[in-house]
């Protein structure tokens, strides 16, 4: 089976790439390296079931050469961060709305058996129910949010008008190894982790009491074998939430950050936080409801938001220290 991973040289595309060629599929990465990196490709470079197209989802040439021949679409390619969106919204909908729709196209035209994209817990908007249930949301925060909104009425329309299999996967705050820790737009996470490595104070946005659904990268890789591959005819043209089920303050991810930090470094237990003014568009509290996925993909996630965490630090202590 070939599968496209779109996005590949990022984060969870990488982690995908090398999951997958793993399990012995053939496996073909699309990604222009606006925000991938070539270093999260390096392990496979040169894998036999493994091939780059080094292109843009905003071109559609570029989406049809990615999938032909291939049986799978895993959609991860997008411009992420709320912040991001709020300073570029123009280029944050060329990418997660042209691109996402050409990408659809050219799955549709190649008669791919199933499109799994990566959508976002943003969607949830100003919804204030606690858990987030996938069939109630609230309107959108942000231009991130509404783009990744309107990727799903794309893809619930191209399952009813094309008959093209589609399955939403809206990630939760997802965190975990090849997390960049670098730039403007770092998640919260590696940035956390690296300032604490040097000793530097971290910035916390808020008094702290704002909680996220943190959920490590090996149960989103999880929840896109289980789409990619069910059989279950309930479970497909649809959206879930992939997450823990589960949600941790920030303040608490900093105590246990310093925790596991500490047992590289002593000294990282006493590195002040510094607490700064909320940001635009943030949400104050993300939690999953995961029974959907549970009952309809059989979802069991491995990691706690804790295992994960001691995962992470200690590939970041030795990868980027």
């Amino acid at each position: 089976m070939k599968i496209v991973i779109t996005g590949g040289a990022g984060f969870i595309g990488s982690n995908l790439c090398e999951y997958f060629l793993s399990k012995n599929y053939q496996v073909s990465c699309l990604d222009n390296f606006a925000t991938g990196h070539r270093h999260n490709l390096r392990a496979f470079e040169g894998h036999k079931n493994f091939s780059l197209i080094e292109g843009d989802i905003r071109n559609l040439e570029d989406c049809h050469k990615a999938v032909e021949g291939a049986d799978y679409v895993l959609h991860q390619a997008a411009l992420g961060s709320v912040p991001r969106s709020l300073v570029d919204p123009i280029t944050t909908n060329e990418v997660n709305v042209s691109g996402f729709l050409n990408m659809l196209v050219a799955a549709r035209d190649a008669k791919i058996k199933r499109f799994v994209y990566a959508a976002s817990s943003s969607t949830y908007g100003d919804s204030v129910g606690l858990p987030k249930v996938e069939e109630v949301i609230g309107k959108p925060l942000s231009p991130y949010a509404i783009t990744k909104y309107v990727n799903e009425l794309y893809a619930e329309i191209f399952s009813r008008t094309y008959g093209l299999e589609t399955i939403g996967l809206r990630y939760f705050n997802v965190f975990g190894r090849k997390q960049d820790p670098n730039g403007a737009y770092a998640a919260v996470i590696p940035k956390f982790v690296m300032q604490l490595m040097k000793h530097e104070s971290p910035v916390i946005n808020g008094d702290g009491h704002y909680s996220r659904d943190f959920t490590y990268i090996d149960n989103v890789i999880q929840m896109n074998e289980l789409a990619m591959t069910t059989q279950n005819p309930e479970a497909i043209n649809t959206v879930y939430n992939t997450a823990y089920g589960d949600r941790t303050t920030l303040n608490d991810l900093m105590v246990s950050l310093k925790k596991y930090l500490s047992n590289f470094d002593p000294a990282i237990a006493d590195v002040q936080t510094i607490y700064g003014a909320n940001r635009a568009g943030d949400i104050p509290h993300s939690l999953a409801s995961i029974d959907k996925a549970q009952r309809l993909l059989g979802y069991q996630p491995a990691f706690s938001m804790q295992e994960g965490l001691e995962q992470a630090v200690a590939w970041y202590w030795e990868n980027l220290k």
